[in-house]
């Protein structure tokens, strides 16, 4: 019999957040005009105990004011991420990387082209969890499906080759909800990373944020930990930044996005509003 699941005690910062956002896929799931279907983010709440975490409910006064803030931007970007990674390997991107995947079930919920492989990056307390919750309810990925077990912060590249991953072939690379909490020397490092190991034609899809007066109260309300979250990222645009390396981008305003999908722009990234950000969603080729 499959143990029950927990979350691992080293499930903290950035890793932390993947249960918010599995919370807020979850809801996002419920609702009658959802932008996308993800019937695996609810077990991943349901696996771990109320009192562990402020996700696990989602009812307190703190983390509903957060999880406002971020519902719309988090339903338009999974719809936009899911349409362009499956345009990118209808194209011929037979890997896609999931860079610091947390509880991401694409692999499972997505329909993939036969021989999709994909490679799923992250800390292995983070790997073991998922799989012991997906196991549990018997998912079955519909592509191959590699952990790589690895810290970005570590020679990660090498561990995607050991896992099987082809450098010589294009791939298609995803890299959600981390630029903002990385510092600008980090963020280049991972851009430089995946572009030494990105073949011609190969496919990147990313999002940035800037951070908000709305955010970072929100943020202040459930702990200090969050506060800290936002490095920054990128000292420079998303277009700058990416075409220095090779890549062309496709850069487009997040409430834009939003408006394309019938949605309103997120409060925390909405131009009209003062205490308001901007964000972005990008999709870059490699030439």
């Amino acid at each position: 019999m499959t143990q029950e699941p927990t979350v691992p005690d080293s499930l903290t910062g950035i890793g932390a957040t993947a249960l918010g956002v599995a919370l807020l896929r979850a809801r996002e799931s419920d609702r009658p005009d959802r932008l996308f279907d993800d019937p695996y983010a609810r077990h991943f709440l349901q696996a771990v105990a109320p009192d562990s975490t402020p996700w696990a409910a989602g009812a307190a006064p703190a983390t509903a004011r957060f999880l406002q803030a971020m519902a719309e931007q988090v339903a338009v970007r999974t719809r936009f991420f899911d349409r362009a990674l499956l345009n990118a390997t209808a194209q011929g991107c037979d890997q896609v990387v999931l860079v610091a995947c947390g509880v991401d079930a694409r692999a499972f919920r997505l329909p993939w082209p036969p021989d999709t492989t994909i490679f799923e990056l992250d800390f292995a307390d983070v790997l073991a969890f998922k799989r012991a919750v997906l196991a549990r309810h018997h998912a079955t990925p519909a592509c191959h499906r590699v952990e790589v077990a690895t810290d970005l912060r570590q020679d990660w590249p090498r561990a995607l080759e050991v896992a099987g991953f082809d450098p010589g072939r294009p791939a298609a690379w995803l890299a959600e909800g981390i630029l903002y909490a990385l510092p600008p020397s980090a963020a280049d490092l991972l851009l430089d990373r995946i572009t030494a190991a990105s073949a011609p034609a190969s496919t990147l899809v990313l999002d940035h944020a800037e951070d908000s007066e709305l955010l970072r109260a929100a943020r202040a309300d459930i702990s200090a930990e969050l506060v800290d979250l936002w490095q920054g990222g990128p000292a420079e645009n998303l277009h700058t930044w990416l075409a220095r390396r090779g890549w062309q981008s496709d850069v487009t305003d997040i409430a834009e996005a939003a408006a394309a999908c019938g949605r309103p722009a997120p409060p925390a990234l909405d131009p009209a509003r003062a205490d308001a950000g901007l964000g972005w969603l990008a999709t870059a080729q490699l030439g």
